[in-house]
Parts: structure tokens; sequence; C-alpha cells
């Protein structure tokens, strides 16, 4: 399972600087222009996690996969995309793909880095940006209505559809986005988000992008944009994209020495992968074997039937049990056969529920 984050933002909030900072390339094309992102950037990155590398040493494998996160970097959007103003709708598209928003704000000021707005007001652009989010919703939900309308003579279940199609047009026409509706459990609420993925439902991480002398200490920026992230419940994260992206090309060693100068622990890439998986529900479990050590992604609360379906659908299927070692006691007794001899390999069925860090190996029918 890929977890799907879309970078957005206004033109030169740093969009593109995080993308080559997060994938380790320059792939994305970062100048001092609107607009220099034409077409929506790509990439799969590996998630950074200690927990695979240490079962790499002990197993000692042919190979190690990750998991993997798509990062979608998004052309800066301005007021009056969602009619076609700067690059258009067209990318707004591409956000509907993804399962989560990272909005990228800008929280530094220097005068050698153009403003869209000629002057630095997070709030104001977070404003901006979320505009547009919600009007293209408007579009897409006002379109969906008006082709229930013409059906609904034909087939009469269109009718309550419709129904709740037009009070959550009116909660987002008040400047609502729709994670904040009230009744997104109904069945038919989860089908008509399910066909028209609307934007302002996806779950959102705001990203304030801070010089280098903001990383030590929150500038006023900085603060209202966490202050508004606590009041929705929303995620957040802070970052100096420009530092990550200096530090492509170093070796480990002195990647973690850089950071460190700068009182950072964890790197932009870990911060926000972590802070995703958090946002979006996301856990990982392990398969270790002489082959291959891979971690595997899935929903927080899955069981094992549906966990062994992200190795493949006939795991699931065919399900039988679950050998089940927790990642400590592992770690503590180095292998898979030393866990058998101490009796925390465990024998588990279809209603366990996998935790994060187990490693497990799925017995099932073909």
């Amino acid at each position: 399972m890929a977890l799907s984050i879309g970078i957005v933002g206004l033109p030169n909030v740093g969009k593109s600087t995080l993308f080559n900072a997060l994938t380790k390339a320059q792939n994305a094309e970062s100048a001092n222009y609107a607009f220099c992102t034409i077409e929506p950037n790509k990439a799969v990155v590996p998630v950074p996690d200690e927990r695979i590398d240490k079962l790499a040493e002990l197993v000692n494998p042919q190979r190690v996969q990750q998991s993997t996160v798509d990062f979608i970097d998004i052309a800066g959007l301005v007021e009056g995309a969602s009619k076609g103003e700067g690059l258009g709708n067209k990318f707004l598209g591409n956000i509907r793909e993804t399962q989560a928003i990272l909005h990228v704000v800008r929280c530094f000021d220097n005068d050698d880095v153009i403003h869209v707005a000629n002057s630095v007001d997070p709030l104001r652009d977070i404003d901006v940006i979320e505009t547009e989010l919600i009007l293209a919703d408007v579009q897409a939900l006002d379109t969906r209505i008006e082709g229930m309308k013409k059906k609904i003579k034909g087939d009469k279940t269109l009718g309550p559809k419709i129904a709740e199609a037009e009070k959550l047009l009116e909660h987002l026409n008040e400047g609502n986005p729709v994670n904040t509706y009230g009744d997104l459990e109904t069945d038919i609420m989860t089908e008509m988000l399910r066909d028209l993925r609307l934007i302002t439902a996806k779950n959102v991480i705001y990203c304030a992008n801070v010089d280098e002398e903001g990383l030590t200490e929150d500038n006023n920026y900085v603060k209202k944009v966490r202050a508004l992230a606590e009041e929705r419940g929303a995620e957040f994260v802070k970052i100096s994209a420009k530092m990550e992206e200096e530090l492509v090309g170093l070796d480990e060693e002195e990647y973690t020495e850089f950071l460190e100068s700068y009182g950072v622990t964890e790197s932009g890439l870990a911060k926000i992968i972590r802070t995703g998986f958090h946002t979006l529900g996301m856990i990982s479990y392990f398969t270790a074997g002489v082959k291959e050590v891979r971690a595997w992604t899935i929903h927080d609360g899955d069981k094992a039937p549906r966990a062994a379906a992200a190795i493949h659908t006939d795991f699931e299927r065919g399900f039988i049990r679950a050998e089940v070692i927790g990642y400590e006691d592992y770690i503590k007794n180095g292998s898979e056969a030393a866990c058998r001899a101490a009796g925390v390999l465990r024998s588990e069925g279809k209603e366990y529920i996998v935790k994060d860090g187990d490693v497990i190996h799925f017995l099932f029918n073909v």
C-alpha cells in the first residue's frame, strides 16, 4: 500500500525545493520565478525506518525493501486557480489522486526570493490556497448533482443522494472544507467521497518552511501556522527545505552531524513520513528471510488476513494463520529460530490485529 502525499502551496514557498530534498534528486526544477513547475513531479521515496536496518543486520538478506511513499509536487496555485488562473485547475486533478495534502507555507523573510503577493503572510497564503481547493470541490460536486438530476426520472434511488449532495454543497459554499462536514460516515457520503475524491476531504499536514535561523526557535510566522493547525486538529511540521536540499549528497555521518549542528535530530523526510503515517493511521510490519527483509504498510487496526493481502491477495483468501514475533523480541533474540526456542513466536488466527513492527510469516492455502 503506497502512501501518497500531494505537495501544495503558493508559488515560491519552497515546494520544489522540498521535493528535491525529499527525493534526494534535483528532478524538480527550482527557480526564483512563479510557475517554474509546469508539470506535476512524482517520485517514489523509501520510508526511513531504523527497525528494518536492524533486522537486515541480523538476517543478512539478499535485498532490503522499505515501505515507500509517493510524493507529487503540484505547480504553484494562485487565487483564481479553480477558474483557470495561473496554471489553472489541470493540476487540481493530480491532488485528487493523493491520500493526504502537505500544505507548504513560507515562514521566512528574504528579499531575494519573490512572493506573488509581495509580502509574507502565512495565514493569508493558507486562506488563498484553501479557498481555491474548496471552489474546486464546489465545481466537482455541482457537476455531479446536475448529472444525477438528469437521471432521477429513471432511477428514483438518486433522490436521497441528491439531497445529501446538496447539503454538502451548501456546506462548501459557506467556505467550509469537506472534512468538517458532520455526516461523512453515511453510506451515501462514503460512496460519494470514493467516487469524487473531493480535495478538501483529505487530511492536511501544514508544513512551515523556515530559514536556518527558524529551525532553532519558532518565529512569529511559524507560531501562527502552528496555532492554526492546533485549532483545526491538523498535523504540523517545521522544516528548512533549503537546508535539506543542501544536505543532498552527504554521507550518513556528515548528514547527521550537519543536522545536529542546528539542533535538529530528525530529517525533514523523516518528519513528513512519520507525520503522514500518523495522519492516515498507517503502520508497518516486516517479513524477514534470507532472500529479503521487507516492510509492508497497512492501516492501523488491520487484522492478519487483511495485512497479508498487502503481500498478495491470495494470502488473504487462503489465510491459515500468522506466525508473529514482536520487533523487540526479534532484536533481543537475534533470529526467528531463537525466538521460537524462547517461546516468543506466537501463532495467531484471523482475528489477530497486527501491531506496528510485528515480524510475520504467513501460512496460507494456494
